[in-house]
């Protein structure tokens, strides 16, 4: 069964906790999470959204291999089932994610990486006034599909480096919003299959990354109410040969868990 809200749903959630307009077109925010944020920090604002972008972890591994992601869950208060959309493939559904729209309105209905022509929270983050960055590997659709935009972007060869800039940038706090990408597992789980030991070892370390901002986070941004994200695009599944693969119409692809959690500032720091 497809989890009953959606992806599209998100856009405006974020906008609503961090206190700006949604994106013009995006769908109505999601109640829970907005529900949360606004009881986490007794009906103020944040003013730091960090959302951790970790590719293709289905909700089907999730509730698997629930002591893989034990660190994950000790550093977030809620659960958030989405369904993400159709084809459910990582430009399509990074495209709705931070748009609010379905793919017939954002216009990524493939596989492709195409420069976004329709309003993005990031371009109500700037018309805010606000700061924000994307940190991903080069290539990836976190570094096409965004670009064009008076923000911050930071791209490298790989992970690791990605990784140390978005901790330098936390250590910075400059930014208002930071969107991190990490592919590694979505690119073992195609090769290898999504519950193989290959495949396995980079969720392990996409939890540990999750941790390690988290940290971070909670020892330099006392000064912020802030929301913390892990937030993946799409789900996977196995297909012949012992490989992974999505893009399908099916629970395994679409459905997904989002964790989050509210920090709010540090009463010592006001």
């Amino acid at each position: 069964m497809k989890n009953p809200n959606n992806l599209d749903s998100l856009a405006a959630a974020l906008a609503h906790i961090i206190g700006i307009e949604p994106p013009e077109q995006a769908a109505t925010a999601n109640e829970d999470l907005c529900r949360y944020a606004t009881d986490a920090l007794c009906g103020q604002k944040a003013d730091r959204v960090f959302m951790y972008n970790p590719d293709a972890i289905a909700q089907w591994i999730y509730q698997k291999y629930p002591a893989m992601l034990t660190q994950v869950k000790q550093q977030t208060d809620i659960e958030i089932p989405l369904c993400t959309v159709m084809p459910s493939v990582t430009p399509v559904c990074f495209a709705t994610m931070y748009t609010g729209t379905q793919p017939a309105v954002h216009g990524i209905q493939s596989y492709t990486k195409p420069v976004l022509q329709i309003d993005t929270l990031f371009d109500a983050l700037i018309r805010s006034d606000k700061k924000a960055a994307i940190v991903s590997t080069s290539g990836d659709s976190m570094s096409k599909i965004f670009l064009e935009r008076n923000m911050d972007y930071f791209f490298y060869d790989t992970v690791e480096q990605a990784n140390a800039k978005a901790c330098e940038l936390i250590l910075r706090d400059q930014h208002d919003f930071i969107a991190v990408y990490n592919g590694n597992y979505d690119s073992f789980m195609h090769k290898f299959g999504p519950e193989s030991m290959e495949a396995l070892a980079e969720l392990r370390c996409n939890v540990r990354t999750f941790g390690m901002f988290a940290e971070l986070i909670a020892n330099n941004w006392q000064s912020h109410n802030t929301l913390l994200g892990f937030a993946m695009d799409h789900g996977c599944h196995e297909i012949d040969g012992d490989c992974g693969s999505h893009g399908l119409d099916m629970d395994e692809d679409l459905n997904i868990t989002h964790l989050y959690k509210v920090l709010p500032a540090s009463k010592d720091s006001q």
